[in-house]
């Protein structure tokens, strides 16, 4: 069960929103069916080795990890957990080199900017985990020094700190998905990232033709109205819950996950896509579709996921990517 503190914050410590009346009851709701996921994950993983990858727990990922199990599992099925277990002592010793003066500067620039209304990272709040956040940021940016540090990735490491409560696992969590899962979305170049907006602007032509055939109207449109989806892995894009179930699948499944919250958002409001006539009337639209009860809803949102975009494996996302990559470069060189 989820219990909302008297001071008005969620589990999480993000202040409750108001226009959401029935949040407490919804969460409530909400609670008897993460307390029924939490008895079958029990019972999965009692007594059990590492946890396998096979076809229940997909099915049990993809219908959400109860909080007290979510960390484990995120580690494990990410590969983070084998990486932390070989590399013992490695998050430390980059927390004790010499830091790079630019790489601190630009990471402290963002530290009030992260979460500003979570009461966890409010530098008056003690233990607050701004300090938690700085140093996985700078641990990170030592390790890949291509990246460095962007701005998103305090985003990204915020919500890591918030579930698994501990630096070393944050750490290991944005290599998994920084290096194995989104390549290249974080790189200068951000070539990844330009690569899944065609992705799914190509998707798109292909499972909502008519919006496909809008947006053709707008060049460089994916980028303005989805580059904020992707980068921020739909951090203060969809509601909190939501985007932890997003995640659950994001570790275990692979960034195909993506593509099917972004095509589901897409189908499930055609209607008042396909209704404006500008370009500031797509982008108004885009930033309201993400908001109101279909995606507040995160147990139905996520069962619309795996139902309304149809097929789509991580084989078609691979080949589809090369092609847009090609296409990119090809377009940068000219």
């Amino acid at each position: 069960m989820l219990h909302l503190s008297s001071i008005g914050v969620d589990a999480y410590g993000f202040s409750i929103p108001q226009a959401w009346e029935s949040y407490e009851e919804a969460m409530n709701e909400y609670g008897v069916v993460l307390n029924r996921r939490s008895m079958k994950w029990s019972k999965l993983l009692q007594g059990k080795a590492p946890i396998e990858k096979n076809l229940t727990v997909k099915r049990y990922v993809r219908k959400g990890i109860p909080n007290e199990h979510r960390s484990t599992i995120w580690m494990v099925s990410s590969g983070a957990q084998e990486q932390l277990q070989s590399h013992p002592g490695f998050y430390q010793s980059l927390l004790a080199m010499e830091h790079d003066p630019k790489l601190e500067e630009v990471i402290h620039i963002d530290m009030h900017r992260t979460f500003p209304d979570n009461v966890l990272f409010q530098s008056s709040v003690e233990p607050s985990q701004r300090t938690a956040l700085y140093n996985v940021l700078l641990a990170y940016g030592h390790h890949n020094k291509a990246v460095g540090y962007c701005q998103g990735m305090n985003f990204i490491a915020g919500y890591l700190l918030i579930i698994t409560k501990d630096e070393e696992k944050s750490f290991w969590l944005m290599d998994a998905l920084i290096g194995r899962i989104l390549p290249d979305y974080y790189s200068p170049a951000m070539l990844g990232l330009k690569t899944d907006q065609e992705v799914l602007g190509d998707l798109v032509k292909a499972k909502a033709p008519a919006v496909g055939q809008l947006m053709t109207q707008f060049p460089g449109i994916w980028t303005l109205v989805v580059s904020r989806w992707f980068i921020c892995l739909y951090i203060d894009v969809l509601p909190v819950e939501t985007v932890l179930r997003i995640w659950d699948c994001l570790f275990y499944e692979g960034s195909k996950v993506l593509f099917r919250v972004a095509l589901t958002l897409i189908r499930h409001n055609q209607p008042e896509i396909l209704m404006a006539r500008s370009l500031m009337d797509v982008c108004e639209c885009f930033k309201s579709i993400t908001k109101g009860p279909f995606t507040q809803d995160c147990h139905h949102f996520m069962q619309k996921i795996f139902a309304e975009p149809g097929s789509l494996s991580m084989a078609t996302i691979t080949k589809m990517r090369e092609s847009c990559r090609q296409r990119i470069i090809m377009e940068e060189t000219r």
